[in-house]
């Protein structure tokens, strides 16, 4: 169960309202820099918000999909279970055991 886009977005809209200041940098950004990379202003912004929530994650050790369920999830029990979910069925495409898996990325089984 990978975190779906609207899930994702919703999470993009929490990360962004307990931002004030990132969320007043991005309503000032350059337009010209929007030009230069061929984007729409909006395109952008946006690109802009997606990486700064890339690097809180990476800052809390998460991957973006678990900051997407973490910020998303309505108790900690109910992001513990749905992240290791999404561990379980990655593991699985990889065609990795699960507890190699865990060893791999330091998580509790």
């Amino acid at each position: 169960m990978a975190p779906n886009d609207q899930r994702h977005e919703h999470a993009l809209q929490l990360f962004l309202d307990a931002r004030p200041e990132l969320r007043d940098t991005l309503d000032h950004l350059n337009p010209l820099l929007a030009q230069a990379k061929g984007e729409t202003p909006a395109q952008y912004r946006e690109e802009r918000l997606h990486e700064a929530f890339e690097a809180e994650a990476e800052s809390q050790g998460l991957f973006a999909w678990e900051l997407t369920l973490q910020l998303t999830a309505a108790t900690p029990e109910e992001y513990q279970a749905q992240r290791l979910e999404v561990h379980r069925e990655v593991a699985e495409m990889a065609g990795m055991e699960w507890l190699e898996y865990c060893d791999l990325y330091g998580i509790e089984p």
